[in-house]
């Protein structure tokens, strides 16, 4: 991996939307205060189709302005990040779609960037939980969701074996996420472990504490406004220009 790296591109879901003000203050320790960091992120996100979580509403990853962006800015050494896979599943999405969907998201990187980490699936602890759990975090999670546990572990084991068979034919970094990371939760990493797993799974380890997010940076970053959303129905156009973080950091959020 690259290791001069100006700009990362990251597409996730929850775990990257909690965790983001720590991938931010990790990249800028790392790489330096110029780092850029665009990311297609939110609580429920779909790679491939809208998603709500309680009144806010996304475009799929694929559907975002992101990409337009991309192609739009100069080239810059990059590193991609692909996390939170698991969503696709719950919306009811077959393998295949969910698969596919992943692999346009690393051709569209591959263009930009030979240095892509995609992690893998929590299954562990998903493999640990009992129904009890699992139907009540589907029923706050994805209400709309009434695929029973063993139907999705076994997605979610045959999701994980493709993106291993993806990582390998595209050239990317597979990423095993750690079990211990996961508590009750069984799939959100821990508060108290976000610095070091997102360490890990960026690749990098920060020399010192100097780029380290602070609270009211991480809750700026939490309440930016993406370029498109649907708050109650109603569509809110933001446009992304690079917001500049104090500390050092420009961000783009889609």
């Amino acid at each position: 991996m690259d290791e001069n790296v100006a700009r990362v591109v990251a597409l996730g879901a929850s775990n990257l939307t909690r965790g983001f003000h720590t991938v931010v203050g990790t990249a800028r320790s790392v790489w330096g205060p110029d780092i850029e960091i665009l990311a297609a992120l939110g609580h429920g996100r779909s790679y491939g189709a809208p998603s709500q979580f309680i009144i806010r509403t996304l475009p799929g990853i694929l559907k975002s302005g992101l990409w337009t962006e991309l192609e739009r800015l100069p080239p810059k050494t990059t590193r991609g990040l692909i996390t939170d896979v698991g969503n696709d599943i719950l919306y009811g999405f077959s393998v295949e779609r969910t698969l596919g969907w992943v692999e346009e998201s690393l051709i569209r990187l591959k263009r930009l960037t030979d240095d892509i980490v995609l992690t893998d699936l929590p299954l562990e602890s998903v493999r640990r939980m009992s129904n009890g759990k699992f139907v009540a975090f589907r029923t706050a999670l994805v209400p709309s969701c009434r695929l029973p546990l063993a139907h999705v572990i076994e997605r979610a084991e045959q999701v994980n074996e493709g993106l291993a068979v993806l990582a390998k034919a595209h050239g990317a970094r597979f990423f095993h996420l750690d079990p211990a990371w996961y508590g009750f939760d069984p799939i959100h990493i821990k508060p108290s472990l976000w610095r070091p797993a997102w360490q890990q799974i960026l690749g990098v380890q920060p020399q010192t504490e100097s780029g380290k997010a602070s609270a009211l940076e991480g809750m700026t970053l939490y309440l930016m406004r993406p370029e498109r959303r649907w708050l109650f129905g109603r569509e809110q156009i933001t446009p992304q220009s690079g917001t500049t973080l104090r500390s050092g950091g420009k961000v783009w959020l889609y």
